[in-house]
């Protein structure tokens, strides 16, 4: 059966009478079932048909698309910046400060205060370095793998080995 509603206004929507309204008769429900699918597709023939065309559009265009007018532009560090003008206070200015920043620099260098944390550093280095290794021989011999490992030790050997390990890493 081909349905169709006698009068549909814009939005396909149009109020049942009241004949159809107080009926239960099959031909009321037919009625009805024939305005609600009018009424789906025109909604649905109005929203998705945009976008369904301008999809269709944009696949069947012809012409190749360019990257635009910054493809191949390096970008703003190679262009030069204008040249300021020198002003001769603030260069003489600058290069006195450059001399006292040098001089101070060479002062702090040949410091005592320098020259002491630098030694307190490289002990420290020094030693981290082997409480580091003793800790890993220590956890390599518990293992029984790595450098320290106490295979082919008897179960003395291995726990003398292991509380020598231990006293020095709380040394």
């Amino acid at each position: 059966m081909l349905c169709c509603c006698s009068s549909v206004d814009f939005h396909g929507f149009r109020p049942p009478s009241l004949s159809e309204r107080g009926g239960n008769s099959e031909r009321s429900l037919k009625v009805q079932i024939c305005r609600r699918r009018t009424m789906f597709m025109a909604f649905a023939a109005r929203h998705m048909g945009i976008p369904l065309a301008t999809s269709i559009s944009v696949l069947l265009w012809a012409t190749p698309v360019h990257a635009g007018f910054l493809s191949g532009f390096s970008g703003l560090e190679p262009i030069p910046g204008p040249q300021l003008p020198e002003i001769d206070f603030l260069k003489k200015w600058n290069e006195e400060n450059q001399k006292k920043y040098a001089e101070f620099d060479s002062r702090f260098k040949s410091s005592k205060v320098l020259k002491e944390l630098l030694e307190k550093s490289k002990l420290n280095k020094e030693r981290n370095r082997r409480i580091i290794q003793d800790k890993y021989c220590l956890r390599g011999a518990e293992w029984g793998v790595g450098d320290c490992s106490t295979l082919g030790m008897t179960e003395e050997e291995r726990d003398t080995f292991i509380k020598t390990l231990k006293k020095n890493i709380k040394e």
